[in-house]
């Protein structure tokens, strides 16, 4: 038997799931794996591969499908009957445990192993969000036509992705116990039930996976996304920015994708990353209190989309498109990776083009995807 996991696989006493079920006599551990970020949480941003290695305090191997390879390689296969699965999600398209998943999934189709997921709590909850990745557009962000808010677990999504792909792989998945997407205050969250263990470096608070639908986005721009501070994926900004102004606009052209949360201008200087040692303008959505907060009327992606169409509305010539590599792809812009297509792109430079129109594309995918995922449903 052999485990995928991260930092946030623990138990409820806190010990990571590779520790417990090392102590467990009657099972057989013969590997790891480590998706982005590592087995045990190394690597602090995209693109920084982690190797592999021996876990000295085990003495088994440690593979990852964030370094040389992104899908398990024969060899890796080879050690283990069973994977287990163990990794807390999102609840977005392009949080790379999605793609791992697929990808472990048809690896185990191909060489005929049992995948069992152990399902854990989706934070985000069951709202759907966003266009539907369109095809041609996928990638290691973008695992298959989902939009970016998807609503489902991980134990959901295997299902989707066996039954999509059409796949013959024995798969089992561990559902939870009471668990209550739609119960306040957590909303899929069970907080005062459960410690907050970041699955990734810059996942800190539930704050952040519920804006994390919408600020993602930020990476595939030349505004920071807020690394470099405590408050990563919560907030955006730039040296060059008027805040206040951005704010206004926004509330005047589309008030009500501004529902459910509450937009603060900040000050803020990162301490590396985008703009690392300036004092950057910028906008904080706050999604945390009874008052400013509304599970289902929040919409991140739509909230995000109006800064950009605010900014370009303000500033036509900004420069808000970042052009690197992104994720290992060199050809198409990173903004256009994330959305798994070139609409929100395009409805942002569009001068003409008005939320009601984003609105329009947005709803219908939404709609679909509502009742595509709902065979899949466990909870």
């Amino acid at each position: 038997m052999a485990l995928l996991a991260h930092p946030a696989s623990v138990t409820r006493d806190l010990t990571h799931a590779l520790d417990a079920l090392m102590a467990l006599r009657d099972l057989h551990i013969t590997a790891a794996f480590g998706p982005q970020h590592g087995l045990r949480g190394d690597k602090q941003d995209n693109m920084v591969e982690s190797p592999d290695y021996f876990d000295p305090q085990h003495g088994i191997p440690v593979f990852s499908l964030y370094g040389e390879v992104r899908r398990p390689t024969a060899t890796m296969l080879d050690r283990f009957d069973v994977l287990l699965v163990d990794l807390q999600d999102l609840g977005c398209r392009i949080y790379t445990f999605i793609t791992t998943l697929r990808y472990v999934l048809e690896a185990a189709a191909k060489h005929k192993k049992a995948v069992w997921v152990l399902d854990r709590p989706n934070p985000a909850g069951r709202p759907i969000e966003g266009t539907l990745l369109q095809p041609g557009w996928e990638s290691f962000v973008g695992a298959g036509p989902l939009p970016m808010r998807h609503g489902m677990t991980m134990g959901e999504l295997a299902k989707w992705f066996i039954a999509t792909l059409k796949l013959d792989v024995e798969c089992e998945v561990i559902a939870m116990q009471g668990w209550e997407p739609e119960a306040a205050p957590g909303y899929g969250w069970p907080l005062a039930e459960r410690s907050w263990i970041n699955p990734s470096p810059n996942a800190p608070n539930l704050s952040m996976a519920r804006a994390y639908a919408g600020t993602v986005m930020l990476e595939g721009t030349t505004l920071s996304e807020g690394r470099g501070t405590t408050r990563p994926l919560e907030l955006f900004g730039a040296p060059d920015l008027d805040a206040r102004q951005i704010i206004a606009h926004m509330e005047t052209i589309a008030p009500k994708w501004l529902a459910g949360c509450k937009l603060r201008e900040c000050w803020f200087e990162p301490t590396f990353h985008k703009h690392a040692g300036k004092l950057c303008n910028g906008v904080q959505i706050h999604v945390e209190d009874p008052l400013h907060y509304n599970h289902q009327a929040f919409r991140p992606w739509r909230v995000q989309a109006l800064a950009f169409k605010a900014i370009r509305h303000l500033r036509r010539d900004y420069p808000l498109w970042r052009d690197f590599p992104y994720e290992y792809e060199h050809d198409r812009l990173a903004i256009d990776l994330i959305n798994g297509s070139e609409i929100l792109r395009e409805w942002v430079d569009d001068r003409n083009s008005r939320p009601g129109d984003l609105d329009a594309l947005a709803l219908a995918d939404e709609r679909e995807w509502d009742e595509t995922r709902r065979p899949f449903l466990l909870y």
